[in-house]
């Protein structure tokens, strides 16, 4: 009977002493909220209009029949780059818009490199084949267009393009 007395009495101790951990652990528990919640009731304007920005739906939902009331989109604007400024050489010209034409003799257009086809338009003169190729042409051969269809070709670059191709069809 002694050990079964003190079993019980040993019991009762650790049952005690754990009902006393949980008391302190809610008293503690109980004074915390108290000190953390007073920031809630006495909260600013601004505080709480933060707390709502942040809590906000990113989205809403309309049924058939509800009317939606959306703002004006807000577009940021880009910031404008300038375009970086590069001349192109008579052989890149030409190989990148002159050979589509002259590569193949499309439309009437003298071959790249025949001397014959060539040779009635060198002997109008430089200054006939830069007009030509800057402002387009139409003739009983064919047509041109003004800068060969690429209009973002400076005027310098079209000549270019010409000397190159004259250089090569001699």
């Amino acid at each position: 009977m002694k050990r079964d007395q003190k079993f019980f009495d040993l019991y009762s101790l650790v049952i005690g002493v754990l009902a006393f951990i949980a008391v302190a652990i809610l008293v503690l528990a109980m004074k915390m909220t108290s000190r953390t919640q007073q920031v809630f009731t006495t909260a600013t304007d601004e505080y709480r209009a933060a707390v709502e920005e942040r809590l906000r739906p990113f989205g809403q939902v309309y049924l058939p029949g509800e009317e939606a009331h959306a703002g004006e989109p807000q577009v940021a604007a880009a910031p404008a780059t300038e375009p970086v400024a590069t001349t192109l050489t008579g052989p890149q010209v030409y190989n990148e818009a002159c050979i589509a034409c002259h590569g193949s003799g499309i439309g009437g257009a003298p071959k790249f490199g025949d001397a014959a086809m060539w040779a009635p338009r060198i002997a109008q003169g430089k200054t006939t084949l830069y007009d030509h190729a800057i402002n387009g042409f139409t003739g009983s051969a064919g047509f041109m267009p003004q800068k060969g269809a690429r209009v973002d070709l400076s005027d310098q670059e079209v000549r270019d393009a010409v000397d190159y191709m004259v250089s090569q069809s001699q």
